[in-house]
């Protein structure tokens, strides 16, 4: 399960967080607890998290209730975003023009003093790697952190092209995906932006062989 934190007071200005360490508002900390109580039905046997508050404050609600210990990992951070950070779209716009436009047409950018996008989906490839070795055949595993990473994670997890990132929209404060292992199709996307808990895949008759 790929789980988003709960709102913060920059989530609702529009601006661009990356790596800035923002806590939970007052309604993200009540979307936290509201979605720990759900995800616990699940019973997870571990939960990850990016070492940033805002999604450590967000996993915490969830071991307090499953008892689980919070393992942090810094693979889970946000987009390291440089120059953007604390800015929106339309400041990113008007302070930085020529890096505002090679953004948006440039495949695989740096902006000043941020991350390539290629190596946020090659750290975030391997953490989904590495949880999804470590929940093994029945068990659940809850990796806590950020839109626009797990996103792309989601994404570099099943090598599909950046292009299709989107295909996606943005998870919204507190809402998970689920992927679930196929024993013949291996793993799959049950559900995504979820803020309630999915019903049982079904078997589709009509469904053709993988190609």
């Amino acid at each position: 399960m790929l789980w988003r934190h709960g709102q913060t007071e920059w989530n609702v200005l529009e601006k661009a967080q990356g790596q800035a360490d923002i806590p939970l508002d007052a309604t993200g900390r009540r979307q936290a607890r509201k979605a720990a109580r759900m995800l616990a039905t699940f019973h997870p046997d571990f939960i990850w998290s990016s070492d940033l508050v805002r999604a450590r404050h967000t996993a915490e609600e969830l071991a307090a209730l499953n008892g689980a210990e919070v393992f942090l990992d810094e693979r889970l951070r946000e987009y390291d975003v440089g120059i953007r950070q604390g800015t929106t779209f339309a400041e990113f716009r008007e302070q930085h023009p020529d890096v505002h436009r090679k953004f948006f047409v440039e495949d695989n950018y740096r902006v000043p003093g941020a991350e390539l996008p290629s190596e946020v989906d090659d750290r975030m490839k391997a953490v989904l790697q590495d949880a999804a070795a470590a929940v093994g055949d029945a068990g659940t595993g809850v990796l806590v952190g950020h839109g626009a990473a797990l996103r792309s994670g989601l994404l570099a997890f099943f090598d599909a092209p950046p292009h299709m990132r989107e295909m996606f929209a943005g998870m919204a404060n507190c809402a998970w995906t689920v992927l679930e292992k196929h024993p013949e199709r291996g793993w799959q996307i049950i559900d995504f932006n979820a803020k309630t808990l999915p019903d049982a895949s079904s078997v589709l008759a009509d469904e053709m062989p993988g190609h």
